[in-house]
Formats: structure tokens, sequence, C-alpha cells
């Protein structure tokens, strides 16, 4: 039975049944394509990760309370500056989703594969660059997964926040609400969404300019320390941002707007 399987490779294939290959100029088209796919896809995540930076120090604004907070937000509203960012940032979230989809495995078998070949780099030889960047690699896409589910929840929810008063007294952002939501259980979220975007944009950053040559002078190791410095600074951010939304402690800032 086994000579059967494989007794083909002994006999010519009919003509009918040869794969042709693709011509030159079809080959040169599906190259072209590609570095598109590759230039939206990483011009679309360098977007949003300095996006998202921008937008973790204008969530801090809730560290000088909750006064400050609803200043920002609506003065951001009151010049129409909000509601078109939320529609762009949605746009480019998809397009990026789109982009970057094509390298997530779609079958759980192959999910699997990737889940053992994280766990086989782990530990083995942690000081070579191969290692290094194979497990940056295959991290980035395990958050980017997370990411597309609950980059979409948070999108969803602040686009509902922007156009209706579905959660809060009025239409727009509003600190109570905002809080009432991250103290009563949102704060889990959160915290997940904020490790997986720090991790995700600043190594998406270094990846992206070591794939371009941008900062080839500076060399990998610098770049990863200014990755890594980006990373620890705006989780540090962040996390103090989250606990104080929680309202597990008061405002730090809160001195710098008193009345």
């Amino acid at each position: 039975m086994g000579a059967d399987r494989f007794e083909s490779t002994n006999t010519r294939e009919p003509a009918s049944r040869r794969r042709t290959k693709p011509s030159p100029s079809l080959r040169a088209l599906e190259a072209r394509r590609q570095l598109l796919y590759e230039l939206l896809s990483g011009l679309s995540g360098v977007a949003l990760a300095l996006f998202m930076w921008g937008h973790m120090f204008l969530v801090g604004s809730f560290l000088t309370g909750a006064r400050g907070f609803d200043a920002l937000a609506s003065g951001m509203e009151d010049i129409y500056l909000a509601q078109p960012t939320v529609l762009a940032i949605t746009v480019l979230f998809l397009v990026h989703a789109a982009m970057a989809s094509r390298k997530i495995p779609a079958q759980v078998r192959d999910r699997r594969r990737l889940r053992d070949l994280t766990r086989g780099l782990e530990g083995v030889q942690p000081d070579r660059p191969a290692h290094v960047e194979s497990s940056l690699w295959i991290w980035q896409v395990w958050t980017g997964m997370i990411l597309l589910v609950l980059g979409s929840f948070h999108l969803i929810l602040v686009g509902l926040d922007v156009f209706t008063d579905l959660y809060g007294a009025h239409t727009g952002i509003e600190a109570v609400s905002t809080q009432a939501r991250v103290a009563g259980g949102l704060w889990i979220v959160y915290a997940i969404l904020l490790l997986c975007v720090e991790f995700h944009a600043s190594t998406g950053l270094y990846r992206f300019a070591v794939k371009w040559g941008i900062g080839a002078r500076l060399g990998r190791p610098a770049l990863r320390r200014i990755e890594l410095v980006l990373l620890y600074g705006f989780l540090g951010l962040g996390a103090l941002t989250l606990v104080v939304l929680a309202g597990w402690i008061d405002p730090p800032l809160a001195f710098l707007i008193e009345e």
C-alpha cells in the first residue's frame, strides 16, 4: 500500500496536470503587492503607536483629577477634534489589522505550533540575536491577536461615549462614567490591554526600524534599549493612571488645578 501511495513519483505527470511557473511579470507584480502590504502594515502600525503614546498622555490627565480630565475631554470635543479622531483611528486600526493579520496563523493547529515554538525559544541562548528577534516576532503575533479583540471593544466603547449619551449624563467622554466602568471591573480588561498595547507598539517600532534600516548607525543594541525605555516608561505611566481610575489611590497631581 505504501508503494502504491508514492508510485506517482516514478511516473511522468500528464501535461494538463503540470503546474506552470508564473511568468516574471506576475512574480514582479506579486512582489510589489507584498511590498505594498508590508508598507501599509508597518506605516499604519507606526501611526497607531504614536497615537497611543499621545493618547496615554491625554488619559494621564486623570492624574490631575476628574476636573482636569473633563476639561481636556470636553475641550477636544467642543472644537470637534475628538470625533474625527475616533473615526480616523478606527479606520487605521482596521487597515492595520487587515494587513498584519496575514501573518497570524488561521488554523488552530498552526497556533499550537506557534505556542510550542514560543516555549521552545524561552531560555534557549537568550543572548543570541536570532532568538531575541524570533521571540519578539512571536510575542508580537500573540499580543496582536489579543489587541484585535480588546482593541475593537475599546474603540466601540469610546465611540459610544463620544457620539452618544448612552453611558453618561451627556454626549462625550466623562470622568465619572469612565471611572465607574474601570472601578466596576473593567480594570482587568484595561490592564491586559495596557500590557499588550505597550509591548506591541514598542516592539513594532523596533522591528520596523530594523526591517527598513532606520537608525542603522545606532545598531540593534541601541535600538533595543530605546525600545525598552519606551516600553517601561509608558507601562509605568499607564499603570499609575489605571490605578487612579480604579479608585485605589487619589490623583497625585490634583494639587496642580486646585481652585
